[in-house]
């Protein structure tokens, strides 16, 4: 079992920054691919980003390519997803999700577990 925990969601003007970060729960953290996916009201989820589990190789979507950058640390259990450059449209729910021995964690069905959720609201 994995549990998640996001954080550092909040309130920015467009073309600011934030840094999320998804603290995972359990020894095995290290074998998990981690995603960053994204909702928006109205809209589906959609992914945002992801990390491997073993290699560290990164994905992204295309909207968010050059602006957004997802790193882990596995000796503290943490996913992180730096995200700069905002833009209004961009204001959803962000939540991380976690695959066993996910290599590409771009399909949200395929994830194993997720966290709760963060917050990130863009102003104009």
């Amino acid at each position: 079992q994995v549990q998640l925990v996001e954080s550092g969601g909040g309130l920015v003007q467009a073309g600011g920054s934030l840094r999320l970060s998804c603290a995972a729960s359990g020894r095995t953290f290290s074998s998990y691919g981690m995603g960053w996916f994204r909702q928006a009201p109205g809209k589906e989820r959609e992914f945002v980003a992801t990390i491997s589990w073993s290699s560290g190789n990164t994905y992204y979507a295309d909207s968010v390519k050059g602006r957004f950058t997802i790193s882990r640390d596995n000796a503290k259990n943490t996913v992180y997803l730096q995200m700069n450059s905002l833009k209004p449209e961009e204001t959803a729910i962000y939540y991380c999700a976690a695959k066993y021995l996910g290599r590409a964690v771009r399909n949200p069905e395929e994830c194993d577990y997720w966290g709760q959720g963060t917050q990130v609201t863009v102003s104009s």
